[in-house]
């Protein structure tokens, strides 16, 4: 059998515009799953207890789903529900924030219960406030023990984006499977997505954990 990579170099330009929108994507759910992850966990934590049931079913149920039904249905159902449809792209950012924010809100309560309670009584006796000593006290070191977590997240969030074919979005995935199908050339194509996005993570990943190592003390109590 003989590789013939000649229809890469044909149509990188296109191949090229998917992995933008792949980077754009990724960037646009690693920011909004952990926004909202954050915002979930702190509400599960410390929100008032009727608040708390919604928020551990929300976070049970992203946990208990494959992301694919999620786009699925957001970019399907949705529209015939509500009326309201999503385009692609925002179909694939909302299916991916809301799946990865649940388990973002998971590390943030396990970064925040792990640290000793005594340190909030100290900080209650002398006279600070529970959002005070949430900010000043529980997050930074809670941040710190949560980003090796966080780098697993990151790579998952980037890997999660190539299902966003299934829903038409074209990110690179998408531009690969109409290459290959037009040019009878998966392996080469496929091969080479593949080497894409292992440059994609690889990096982001070792550099978390370099970061974690430079910081890991921090976290200590």
């Amino acid at each position: 059998m003989e590789l013939d990579f000649s229809p890469l170099l044909d149509s990188w330009r296109f191949l090229a515009s998917g992995l933008l929108l792949t980077i754009l994507l990724s960037v646009a759910a690693v920011a909004c799953s952990f926004a909202l992850g954050l915002a979930v966990g702190l509400g599960r934590l410390y929100g008032p207890a009727w608040l708390r049931i919604p928020l551990v079913f929300y976070i049970d149920s992203m946990r208990a789903i494959p992301v694919f039904v999620v786009l699925v249905w957001i970019y399907f159902a949705v529209p015939i529900l509500t009326g309201h449809s999503f385009a692609p792209f925002w179909a694939a950012l909302t299916g991916i924030t809301i799946h990865v924010a649940a388990y973002v809100a998971e590390i943030v309560r396990a970064g925040l219960t792990s640290i000793r309670k005594g340190q909030t009584q100290a900080a209650l006796a002398l006279g600070m406030s529970g959002p005070q000593i949430l900010r000043v006290i529980l997050l930074p070191q809670a941040i710190v023990r949560m980003l090796p977590a966080f780098g697993s997240i990151v790579s998952v969030t980037i890997k999660d984006t190539a299902i966003a074919a299934v829903i038409a979005v074209p990110e690179l995935m998408r531009q690969a499977e109409t290459v290959a199908g037009q040019s009878y050339r998966p392996i080469e194509i496929f091969t080479t997505v593949m080497v894409i996005y292992f440059i994609l993570i690889f990096p982001v990943t070792r550099l978390i954990d370099r970061f974690y190592g430079r910081v890991a003390h921090l976290g200590r109590s």
